[in-house]
């Protein structure tokens, strides 16, 4: 028997309670759920954007997968830079997201991917850009981040990093799926419009996380801008936009137009307003209000701040995502939709 328990937002006339938080004037599609004190946590998202019927149930899948995964390092005692990796390679792997085996291609048909991550603790961060033929980009990020000087390394020069570090290297045909064919050749059109197109399809990945330690990490893997140009870097691998994770604020992963979150540094902007005593619902609500209003950019975010409080917000259509905390399992794709249900539960329900 399904154990899951359902809250919604209320619908006029419905008479079911709200699970909506107020946001003034306007409202966010979004959801948060803030549990106080209770560490270890991993939240991650599977991407904003309008995800079509048929694959919505494998997108929720896909989050709760991967969050599961995650959570399990940290209730293992390893750190919080481990529980997003291995999140996030969870979802790489995955052919239902934007990210490593699934990536969107690029306008001559080929996959370029970006992915960073970052240590609350020390500020320490890795990240690749328009890198291909690696299968789980996000790991290639972190040995960035602990093997080199550097914060990000690109295209030809990541690859040749990646071989030197002994990761394998797959056939670059091996990443790309029927389904990204298909969207890859429906928008070759000239009318094609393709900031629309992407936010119609499965999108970018991120984790971030807070271990038993009070240690705080984040991580972010996107194949990009579906049809984008050759070479094109989008938010992900750019530290600040892409993902940022301090100990002293908290960390945060944001999906959406890439173009769009770079040009108000989405993350740090975030976590600056948290910095400042907002709660992350709040941070992240006023930072997407922001990309909103000054570039007409849609997104979402995942947020955690050092106590454990967390938050899952968008103004797009949709979002995928998934938290753990306290032994709970939390997700949803719709605005204001929460379904609750036991880590330890068939991972279907």
């Amino acid at each position: 028997m399904d154990q899951s328990k359902r809250r919604r937002g209320r619908r006029e006339g419905d008479g079911r309670k709200s699970y909506r938080p107020s946001l003034g004037k306007e409202r966010s599609k979004r959801l948060s759920l803030c549990l106080i004190g209770m560490l270890p946590v991993l939240v991650v998202h599977g991407g904003a954007g309008q995800i079509p019927k048929e694959r919505v149930e494998m997108a929720s899948a896909g989050v709760r997968a991967a969050a599961r995964a995650g959570y399990a390092v940290l209730q293992g005692g390893r750190s919080s830079m481990d529980a997003v990796v291995e999140a996030v390679t969870n979802l790489e792997n995955n052919p239902s997201f934007n990210a490593g085996y699934g990536s969107v291609l690029n306008v001559k048909g080929e996959v370029e991917m970006d992915a960073i991550v970052m240590d609350g603790r020390t500020l320490a961060s890795g990240a690749v850009s328009a890198v291909r033929n690696i299968a789980n980009p996000i790991q290639l990020a972190r040995l960035v981040m602990e093997q080199t000087s550097h914060l990000c390394l690109t295209a030809g020069g990541a690859g040749q990093f990646a071989r030197a570090m002994g990761m394998p290297e797959v056939p670059g045909d091996s990443l790309i799926t029927e389904y990204a064919r298909m969207r890859w050749k429906k928008n070759l059109a000239p009318n094609a419009n393709p900031v629309e197109c992407q936010m119609g399809k499965m999108g970018t990945v991120g984790a971030v996380a807070v271990d038993e330690d009070g240690n705080i990490a984040c991580a972010t893997s996107t194949g990009g801008m579906l049809n984008k140009m050759e070479g094109r870097v989008g938010d992900t691998a750019c530290i600040g936009c892409g993902g940022y994770a301090d100990n002293r604020a908290g960390a945060v992963s944001p999906t959406g137009h890439g173009e769009a979150i770079m040009k108000v540094t989405l993350a740090r902007l975030i976590l600056f307003h948290m910095a400042q005593g907002m709660s992350p619902e709040e941070a992240s609500d006023l930072g997407l209000a922001t990309m909103k209003e000054r570039v007409e950019g849609l997104g979402g975010v995942v947020t955690v701040d050092p106590q454990g409080r967390w938050a899952a917000r968008f103004t797009s259509t949709q979002m995928a995502w998934a938290a753990a905390q306290g032994g709970t399992l939390h997700f949803g794709v719709f605005s204001g939709e929460d379904v609750t249900q036991g880590i330890g539960d068939p991972a279907d329900g």
